[in-house]
């Protein structure tokens, strides 16, 4: 595997423009896959829209989240902007369905990232030194990965919201969570590298570095 410090991290004591460059192309490649990922599927299972301006445009720069982009550069993950989805609209398993729906993100930044991995192989083959699809293998596994922890704006906070009961006191809990979710989640982050204190990365990260081993090494 790439000599990789992980999660990838920003030297920004002594930055490389090259790295930085490498770094936003995997960046923006995970958001767009999330993002795209959860809106294909959620449509999928019926939640269709029409002219929809969050779904399946391709376009990653409607897809950026401030403070999830923001992140990518405090942590190495972040999180694309909430692609709405109407549990109303799926005429079997609302909840199970609004699941599945929100965990096709991470599912997509980890094909996004084997695809990734395959392309670095083949290049490797003929003796090419590639960054720029390893880079991508470790910014979508990590996202991936991180895309679990049960907290907004993240995929995983599905596991939480589909179970709340539809009561105006849940809902306006929801909606909390939702809006003080992002500054937890970089706020958190800012101290852990500040301090430079392992945190939550330090249970993480070792399921991140097995299954990027995996791909780029196989």
């Amino acid at each position: 595997m790439s000599d990789f410090h992980l999660p990838y991290l920003i030297n920004y004591a002594q930055p490389v423009v090259e790295d930085i460059v490498i770094f936003c192309v995997a960046m923006l490649t995970a958001i767009m896959v999330s993002a795209e990922g959860q809106a294909f599927v959620a449509t999928l299972l019926g939640d269709s829209r029409e002219n929809a301006k969050d779904r399946l445009h391709f376009n990653v720069f409607l897809h950026m989240s401030l403070l999830g982009t923001i992140n990518f550069f405090v942590a190495g993950f972040g999180w694309a902007k909430e692609i709405d989805i109407d549990t109303t609209k799926f005429r079997k398993h609302p909840k199970l369905f609004l699941i599945i729906s929100r965990m096709s993100g991470p599912l997509a930044n980890l094909l996004m990232a084997n695809i990734a991995a395959s392309i670095n192989w083949i290049l490797g083959r003929y003796g090419v030194v590639d960054e720029v699809f390893a880079t991508i293998v470790v910014v979508n596994v990590t996202m991936a990965v991180y895309s679990l922890l049960v907290i907004p704006p993240l995929p995983g906070s599905a596991f939480i919201f589909a179970f709340m009961p539809q009561t105006d006191i849940f809902q306006k809990m929801k909606e909390h969570l939702r809006r003080i979710g992002p500054f937890v989640i970089v706020g958190t982050f800012l101290v852990v590298r500040f301090f430079d204190w392992g945190g939550i990365s330090s249970v993480i990260t070792p399921l991140v570095g097995g299954l990027t081993e995996i791909m780029l090494d196989f």
